[in-house]
């Protein structure tokens, strides 16, 4: 099952941050209730995934402006349809930045493995209506960068 890697990531990331069951709770929700949750055609939702990316020396952070939003932002972006969250975060942050190689800084208890890092933190936010695309929700995995 594609989604069961990002169901146990949610798993471990609530017992580590019981004060945010009730994100993870959402997120938990679309994951098991849309198996096409990882594309930006499933509605009312889908996961996103981003990445906040500290310089080498860890006093700076990289943001993009974002257009639609008009708001400094993490990088990040769609999954369309890749259930590796991390790679997702990775591949926008090379992608939005021009960079290509990124550490991945691993909560204390992240066992070994791409898709079994804990990411940094957890949000779900509301995306306007715009054109055509009607307002929805991210289901955003993030993951902290250097």
């Amino acid at each position: 099952m594609h989604r069961k890697p990002l169901l146990e990531i949610l798993e471990r990331y609530g017992v580590a941050h019981p004060e945010e069951s009730a994100c993870v709770d959402q997120v938990r929700a679309l994951v098991e209730n849309h198996p096409g949750c990882f594309e930006r055609s499933c509605l009312p939702g889908h996961v996103t995934a981003s990445a906040w990316i500290l310089s080498p020396d860890r006093n700076r952070v990289l943001l993009t402006r974002h257009r639609k939003l008009n708001r400094w932002l993490q990088l990040g972006g769609h999954a369309d349809g890749d259930a590796s969250v991390l790679r997702v975060a990775l591949r926008e942050a090379r992608e939005e930045s021009g960079l290509r190689d990124f550490g991945v800084i691993c909560p204390v208890g992240s066992p070994d493995g791409l898709d079994s890092i804990l990411p940094l933190d957890i949000d779900v936010h509301k995306i306007p209506a715009r054109g055509d695309e009607p307002e929805h929700a991210h289901h955003d995995i993030r993951y902290l960068l250097v």
